[in-house]
């Protein structure tokens, strides 16, 4: 599987959002990562489905909604229908996971499972041949701009092994704290999908700050 930098808009210019967006769609993204906190499951706020709606309009990258709320049964068919193309949820967040799953894909999405640095793998052990992708938060979950835990990489290498076994079209994702330094490590452990948001949006020239994190990734593969 290849290597796809993933531009968080957690980092972009709120009141230049489209501006931004196409900025790096331009420069070759394929997929953007949208945060989306209710306050409650992490202790900041962001958007809901409108907004995502408004970006849909003017975008033709893939969507890769991130959950980071409480209840989600209850929001994932609204962000489905705003334009969502992947619906990564906490394994934290519901009770029901599998149910949970089932939901996302009736919806015609793929869908995502997303576990914070403390959460072991095996909670993914009679899930994971359902999946499209799981991810890997390499921060605590809520805040941009955090600093990398390395802790979380000997998870990184376990669960890319796993993978291999059980659902090798599952794909790996990494979210937070990724710059030149962190993305080697990740991309030898395994990671095919790099969420960076600092890292590309607060850079004088982000075009070329996803290139140059593309390549420094691809040179550990």
């Amino acid at each position: 599987m290849s290597i796809t930098i993933a531009p968080s808009i957690l980092s972009a210019n709120f009141a230049r959002l489209e501006e931004d967006i196409k900025k790096v769609e331009k420069a070759g993204a394929d997929i953007l990562h949208i945060d989306i906190m209710d306050g409650h499951f992490v202790p900041n706020l962001t958007i809901g489905p409108g907004v995502v709606e408004a970006l849909r309009k003017v975008s033709s990258m893939a969507f890769d909604v991130h959950l980071m709320i409480e209840n989600p049964e209850k929001f994932v068919e609204a962000f489905a229908q705003a334009g969502a193309d992947i619906l990564t949820v906490h394994i934290e967040a519901t009770r029901h996971v599998h149910r949970l799953i089932q939901q996302i894909k009736s919806l015609g999405v793929k869908v995502g499972v997303a576990l914070n640095p403390a959460t072991p793998l095996e909670t993914l052990t009679y899930i994971l041949p359902e999946l499209d992708m799981v991810l890997l938060m390499t921060v605590n979950p809520g805040f941009g701009g955090q600093k990398f835990i390395p802790g979380v990489l000997p998870k990184l290498v376990a669960l890319s092994g796993i993978i291999k076994e059980i659902n090798p079209q599952c794909k790996i994702e990494v979210d937070g704290g990724i710059n030149l330094d962190t993305v080697r490590l990740v991309s030898k452990a395994g990671a095919k999908i790099l969420v960076a948001g600092a890292a590309v949006f607060t850079a004088p020239d982000p075009a070329k700050a996803m290139n140059d994190l593309l390549q420094a990734a691809l040179e550990e593969q």
